[in-house]
């Protein structure tokens, strides 16, 4: 297996000076290194990556992609600056959040520069690399994922006071949130690759898969990681009472003590490691963490299978290890 963590990282590089030439122009000079801060913040650069990685699988090269790639990883840095306002969250990527250094009103311009920069960057691609019908698909594409990214938000701000929040809301939620801009990255990779439809929803349903499998090993994580690895305090997700894909199918199969019982923890925001320990054992008795993995692991041979289109090539490869990566990774 290829090392997935030295391949994304050989790919950054050119993400991030491609980043940092769309980004220089910025004025005043507070916004311009509010904008930037993140992308120098030691990300794995998956996002962008994948679209670099698909459209050489499909048989282009990493120029046609690159500027498209550029965009996601925009996207998804102004995704994760609106986010951490809102969920009041003062660190990402182990340094203060972008509102802790500028404040609120100055993160809320560099979100909204990111992403109106994004689509100028898909809209300025060369045409060396890419035709008029390339870039529409890939600004659609882009858009789309722009708004189940809002409408996944809002669906998890929902779920904040919501006890029976159902496996098919849960997975719409995840796609929305997580899957829907990995699965674009795909989609814009095959697309500026020069990919046939058939291919190019092909690699967005890869993307939407992993995208799954993504977001569940991340409440896997909080259960069975360790927290030095991890970041955060094990068991935060319980002491948040969020609606994981581990208590929702708790809360499913649990017998009616249990079940009275994880709910109090769960709405309770002020729980004890005890409490935690408590819910923990719960979702143990009733194969809700197992549960969680198979799931996972079960989305990640999908997106396998999906590739399956695709001809062999070193490309096709470092996409089949990314997938088994998303659930080998430990943080």
């Amino acid at each position: 297996m290829n090392d997935v963590k030295e391949i994304l990282g050989n790919y950054s590089s050119e993400i991030i000076e491609s980043i940092n030439e769309e980004l220089k122009v910025i004025t005043p000079s507070s916004l311009q290194e509010a904008s930037i801060y993140l992308t120098k913040a030691g990300g794995k650069m998956l996002r962008p990556a994948l679209t670099l990685i698909t459209a050489e699988a499909v048989g282009g090269s990493k120029e046609n992609a690159l500027k498209a790639g550029s965009a996601i990883e925009l996207i998804h840095t102004f995704s994760l600056i609106h986010d951490d306002i809102m969920d009041k969250d003062d660190m990402r990527r182990g340094m203060p959040s972008v509102h802790k250094v500028w404040g609120e009103d100055v993160a809320i311009l560099a979100g909204d520069t990111l992403f109106s920069k994004a689509f100028e960057i898909i809209i300025n691609s060369s045409q060396e690399f890419s035709t008029p019908v390339q870039i529409n698909q890939a600004l659609s594409t882009v858009a789309d994922a722009c708004v189940k990214i809002c409408e996944g938000q809002a669906l998890d701000m929902s779920f904040e006071d919501r006890f029976d929040v159902s496996e098919d809301e849960y997975f719409e939620m995840i796609f929305k949130k997580t899957g829907a801009l990995i699965s674009a990255a795909t989609k814009v990779g095959a697309i500026m690759g020069g990919a046939d439809q058939e291919v190019i929803d092909a690699m967005y349903e890869y993307g939407r898969l992993i995208g799954l499998a993504f977001q569940i090993q991340d409440d896997y994580l909080d259960l069975v990681s360790d927290e030095k690895t991890l970041g955060k305090p094990i068991g935060s997700d319980v002491a948040k009472g969020k609606m994981t894909i581990i208590a929702v199918n708790a809360l499913s199969s649990a017998g009616d003590d249990d079940r009275e019982r994880l709910l109090n923890i769960l709405k309770d925001t002020n729980n004890s490691q005890e409490d935690i320990d408590v819910a923990i054992d719960i979702f143990n008795k009733y194969g809700a963490i197992d549960y969680a993995r198979t799931t996972a692991l079960e989305s990640v041979d999908k997106s396998k299978k999906v590739l399956d289109i695709l001809p062999e090539s070193s490309s096709k490869q470092v996409l089949i290890d990314i997938a088994d990566f998303v659930l080998e990774r430990h943080s």
